[in-house]
Protein backbone atom coordinates (compact mmCIF):
# COMPACT_ATOMS: atom_id res chain seq x y z
CA UNK A 1 0.00 0.00 0.00
CA UNK A 2 1.76 2.96 -1.38
CA UNK A 3 1.68 5.91 1.40
CA UNK A 4 2.42 9.43 1.62
CA UNK A 5 6.16 10.37 1.60
CA UNK A 6 6.69 7.26 -0.80
CA UNK A 7 8.70 7.55 -3.99
CA UNK A 8 5.89 7.63 -6.60
CA UNK A 9 6.30 4.17 -8.60
CA UNK A 10 8.16 4.64 -12.24
CA UNK A 11 5.70 4.17 -15.20
CA UNK A 12 5.61 3.99 -19.15
CA UNK A 13 2.51 4.63 -20.98
CA UNK A 14 0.75 5.79 -23.93
CA UNK A 15 -1.34 8.56 -24.13
CA UNK A 16 -4.63 9.11 -26.26
CA UNK A 17 -2.34 10.05 -29.14
CA UNK A 18 -0.48 7.01 -28.76
CA UNK A 19 2.76 8.77 -27.27
CA UNK A 20 4.56 6.68 -24.52
CA UNK A 21 4.59 9.20 -21.50
CA UNK A 22 6.96 8.36 -18.50
CA UNK A 23 6.63 9.61 -14.90
CA UNK A 24 10.47 10.57 -14.88
CA UNK A 25 9.40 12.93 -17.91
CA UNK A 26 7.36 14.92 -15.58
CA UNK A 27 10.07 15.33 -12.63
CA UNK A 28 10.49 18.70 -11.14
CA UNK A 29 6.44 18.99 -11.75
CA UNK A 30 3.39 18.83 -9.29
CA UNK A 31 1.63 15.39 -10.89
CA UNK A 32 -1.97 15.13 -10.44
CA UNK A 33 -1.87 11.36 -10.83
CA UNK A 34 -6.13 10.36 -11.02
CA UNK A 35 -7.22 6.89 -11.92
CA UNK A 36 -10.67 6.13 -12.93
CA UNK A 37 -12.60 3.38 -14.23
CA UNK A 38 -13.94 4.22 -17.63
CA UNK A 39 -14.22 7.03 -20.23
CA UNK A 40 -17.85 8.73 -21.08
CA UNK A 41 -19.18 7.72 -18.19
CA UNK A 42 -21.03 10.32 -16.06
CA UNK A 43 -18.66 10.70 -13.14
CA UNK A 44 -15.71 10.49 -15.35
CA UNK A 45 -16.91 12.78 -17.32
CA UNK A 46 -17.66 15.14 -14.50
CA UNK A 47 -14.51 14.57 -13.36
CA UNK A 48 -11.75 15.17 -16.78
CA UNK A 49 -14.24 17.97 -17.39
CA UNK A 50 -13.46 19.61 -13.91
CA UNK A 51 -10.15 19.48 -14.08
CA UNK A 52 -9.98 20.35 -17.44
CA UNK A 53 -11.30 23.47 -15.90
CA UNK A 54 -9.14 24.20 -13.88
CA UNK A 55 -6.34 23.25 -15.69
CA UNK A 56 -4.72 26.34 -16.14
CA UNK A 57 -4.87 27.26 -12.26
CA UNK A 58 -3.39 24.35 -11.63
CA UNK A 59 -0.69 24.15 -14.62
CA UNK A 60 0.12 27.77 -13.06
CA UNK A 61 1.04 25.86 -9.86
CA UNK A 62 3.31 24.06 -12.02
CA UNK A 63 1.83 21.34 -11.66
CA UNK A 64 0.56 18.59 -14.86
CA UNK A 65 -2.51 16.47 -14.79
CA UNK A 66 -2.60 13.17 -16.07
CA UNK A 67 -5.48 10.59 -16.15
CA UNK A 68 -5.50 6.98 -16.09
CA UNK A 69 -7.66 4.67 -17.00
CA UNK A 70 -7.89 0.78 -18.66
CA UNK A 71 -10.10 2.48 -21.87
CA UNK A 72 -7.56 2.06 -25.14
CA UNK A 73 -5.73 5.02 -26.58
CA UNK A 74 -8.48 5.13 -29.14
CA UNK A 75 -11.36 5.56 -27.06
CA UNK A 76 -9.19 7.98 -25.07
CA UNK A 77 -8.62 10.04 -28.22
CA UNK A 78 -12.74 10.04 -28.74
CA UNK A 79 -13.23 10.97 -25.06
CA UNK A 80 -10.79 14.36 -25.20
CA UNK A 81 -12.47 15.04 -28.60
CA UNK A 82 -15.84 14.62 -27.66
CA UNK A 83 -15.88 16.76 -24.51
CA UNK A 84 -12.93 18.95 -25.37
CA UNK A 85 -11.10 17.54 -22.77
CA UNK A 86 -7.23 19.77 -22.32
CA UNK A 87 -5.77 16.98 -20.03
CA UNK A 88 -3.32 13.81 -20.75
CA UNK A 89 -5.13 10.67 -20.67
CA UNK A 90 -2.97 7.26 -20.51
CA UNK A 91 -4.23 3.95 -21.36
CA UNK A 92 -3.57 1.07 -19.16
CA UNK A 93 -5.57 -2.30 -20.50
CA UNK A 94 -2.79 -4.59 -18.71
CA UNK A 95 -4.08 -2.62 -15.45
CA UNK A 96 -0.28 -2.59 -14.16
CA UNK A 97 0.09 0.74 -13.34
CA UNK A 98 -3.28 0.48 -11.71
CA UNK A 99 -2.41 -1.81 -9.67
CA UNK A 100 0.86 -0.40 -8.80
CA UNK A 101 -1.16 2.49 -7.44
CA UNK A 102 -3.53 0.25 -5.04
CA UNK A 103 -6.69 1.75 -7.83
CA UNK A 104 -7.55 -1.70 -8.54
CA UNK A 105 -11.13 -2.26 -7.04
CA UNK A 106 -13.47 -5.56 -7.08
CA UNK A 107 -15.56 -3.83 -9.75
CA UNK A 108 -12.63 -2.56 -12.16
CA UNK A 109 -10.59 0.63 -11.31
CA UNK A 110 -11.29 2.67 -8.13
CA UNK A 111 -11.29 6.61 -8.55
CA UNK A 112 -8.30 7.78 -6.85
CA UNK A 113 -5.75 10.51 -7.10
CA UNK A 114 -1.83 10.70 -6.01
CA UNK A 115 -0.40 14.13 -5.72
CA UNK A 116 3.39 13.72 -6.45
CA UNK A 117 5.78 16.43 -5.63
CA UNK A 118 8.47 17.38 -7.80
CA UNK A 119 10.92 15.43 -6.21
CA UNK A 120 9.16 12.18 -7.10
CA UNK A 121 7.31 11.35 -3.72
CA UNK A 122 4.17 11.21 -3.23
CA UNK A 123 2.21 14.76 -1.14
CA UNK A 124 -0.83 13.52 -0.46
CA UNK A 125 -3.93 10.51 -1.61
CA UNK A 126 -7.38 10.44 -1.97
CA UNK A 127 -7.96 6.85 -1.90
CA UNK A 128 -11.86 7.02 -2.60
CA UNK A 129 -12.35 10.91 -4.50
CA UNK A 130 -16.10 12.35 -5.06
CA UNK A 131 -15.96 14.25 -8.17
CA UNK A 132 -17.63 17.59 -6.89
CA UNK A 133 -15.00 19.77 -5.75
CA UNK A 134 -12.26 17.45 -6.51
CA UNK A 135 -10.38 19.65 -8.78
CA UNK A 136 -10.68 22.83 -6.63
CA UNK A 137 -9.30 20.11 -3.48
CA UNK A 138 -6.43 18.95 -5.58
CA UNK A 139 -5.45 22.65 -6.28
CA UNK A 140 -6.11 23.99 -2.48
CA UNK A 141 -3.38 20.82 -1.58
CA UNK A 142 -0.84 21.89 -4.01
CA UNK A 143 -1.30 25.72 -3.03
CA UNK A 144 -0.94 24.97 0.78
CA UNK A 145 1.97 21.99 0.29
CA UNK A 146 4.16 24.88 -2.00
CA UNK A 147 3.91 26.74 1.48
CA UNK A 148 5.38 24.57 3.85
Amino acid sequence: MLKVGDIAPEFCLSDQDGKDLCLKDLKGKWIVLYFYPKDNTPGCTAEALSFTEHKDEIGGLNAEIVGISADSVESHKKFIEKRNLKIKLLSDPQRKVIALYDAKGVLGTTRSTFLIDPDGKIAKIWPKVSVNGHADDVKNSILNLKVK
